[in-house]
């Protein structure tokens, strides 16, 4: 979670919204993400999608099965879906998200039996920092304006 700080902390500096994703596989980082919606415009450049699409690419595959994602944020429902899809093992995040979480504050994907993969979620890692570094970046946008 820890690298995972690291990449949201760097897209804090770019003016991104800091949310940060590290991709482990069989006890090795693969991959990492940091949000980049608005360097890339585009609204699919979360921190997690970014991970989850690198770590594909380096593997060679999109089961992406023996592999952790550590994210800053809860993921919402795209990259939630995207963890159902590539057959993640488990999801670990720091912060809960109220508004978008769709790993068990507003939704559950990780364990809906009605798709075709399940995964494990542990939340609350470092939740605190995870959270302050989200409220500190949005305290200085509203200041700015």
């Amino acid at each position: 979670m820890a690298l995972a700080l690291e990449q949201a902390r760097l897209a804090a500096t770019e003016g991104e919204v800091p949310i940060g994703a590290v991709l482990v596989c069989d006890g090795a980082v693969v991959a990492h993400g940091r949000n980049a919606r608005e360097s890339a415009a585009d609204p699919t450049a979360h921190a997690e999608m970014i991970a989850i699409r690198e770590g594909a690419d380096r593997l060679g595959r999109w089961r992406l099965s023996g592999c952790t994602l550590y994210v800053t944020l809860e993921p919402c429902p795209m990259c939630a879906g995207a963890l159902v899809n590539a057959r993640i093992d488990r999801l670990v995040f720091g912060a809960a998200d109220p508004k978008a979480g769709a790993t068990g504050t507003l939704y559950d994907l990780s364990a809906d039996a009605r798709l075709n993969h399940a995964f494990e979620v542990r939340g609350g890692v470092l939740e605190e920092e995870c959270g302050q570094i989200l409220k500190e970046f949005f305290q200085r946008l509203r200041s700015r304006r």
